[in-house]
């Protein structure tokens, strides 16, 4: 599952291509351990996961707590367990890990997720990333064509996050991807893009020079993906070098002060579980970020 040539995404850049394959074969560390280990898995994954790769593991770990709470009407109570403790750190990936295979399985309830009901929906962001991941750029183009909605919107920043792996963090090939998609998902598409450059990472300077011409006509968008990041490897308490560099190049602040400004963006919304709260929570830091940058 975690070998690009298997998925048919590109191999043509092997340094890249060994990041973003680790962060995925992370993933499916978490998913098992989670498995193993649902009732008790802080301990697990903090003992087999490297610090800068946790949230991945912890984002496989909450597709399998997601699936079995599902499964079990929340009678199991699995989020709930992977979210105490140290899983805070981890509650966005958490969250989009839950609703990781909702889309490949035609599942179209979201697991009931404890105590973030703004963040819940950051499920459905994960349900494209996975249907991207599962089905390629078809996938993801049969998503764009779609009718425009806040389901669509909000799925189509994780079709972006998907594409950043698919296209092996190629910004031309990103580019010419988006491009090629309906007009009106090219934005949402960059906000992925944004978010997966600063927390998976795989870019160098030539590729920030890169990314910031081509999404220079969706940037609010791609900058709002940045803070996204950059927050979530906040949260964590784990903000690796590519994070900073990346928060620093398109936002010109560090991760704790991007942090601080999804905090402020999310004012008054976040005991909200209505999806348009969280649409709006993404629309007001992107004016937010188009002010300050």
């Amino acid at each position: 599952m975690a070998d690009f040539e298997t998925r048919g995404f590109r191999i043509d850049r092997p340094a890249a291509r060994t990041v973003l394959e680790e962060h995925a074969r992370m993933f499916l560390t978490g998913f098992n351990t989670g498995a193993a280990h649902w009732r008790a898995p802080h301990d697990e994954l903090h003992a087999r996961v490297p610090e800068a790769e946790r949230g991945f593991a912890y984002e496989g770990a909450g597709m399998f707590a997601g699936l079995l709470d599902l499964a079990t009407a929340g009678r199991a109570g699995a989020l709930r367990r992977l979210l105490e403790g140290p899983g805070d750190g981890y509650v966005h990936l958490v969250h989009v890990g839950a609703g990781w295979l909702a889309t490949p399985l035609r599942v179209t309830a979201l697991p009931r997720l404890p105590a973030t009901p703004l963040l819940r929906w950051l499920a459905v962001d994960g349900s494209g990333f996975g249907e991207v991941y599962f089905g390629g750029l078809r996938a993801l183009h049969r998503r764009a064509a779609r009718r425009p909605g806040p389901l669509w919107e909000a799925q189509l920043a994780g079709c972006g996050r998907a594409l950043w792996f698919a296209e092996s963090a190629d910004p031309a090939g990103v580019a010419g991807v988006i491009d090629r998609a309906a007009a009106p998902a090219r934005p949402h598409l960059w906000a992925g893009v944004g978010l997966a450059v600063t927390y998976a990472g795989a870019a160098d300077e030539q590729a920030f020079d890169e990314l910031e011409r081509a999404a220079k006509p969706h940037y609010a968008h791609f900058a709002q993906g940045v803070v996204f990041g950059a927050s979530a490897r906040h949260r964590s308490g784990i903000v690796p070098p590519h994070t900073a560099r990346s928060a620093a190049r398109f936002l010109g602040v560090d991760a704790d002060e991007a942090a601080g400004w999804s905090e402020t963006a999310a004012h008054d919304l976040s005991d909200s579980d209505d999806i348009r709260s969280y649409l709006r929570w993404k629309a007001t830091l992107r004016a937010l970020v188009t002010a300050r940058c």
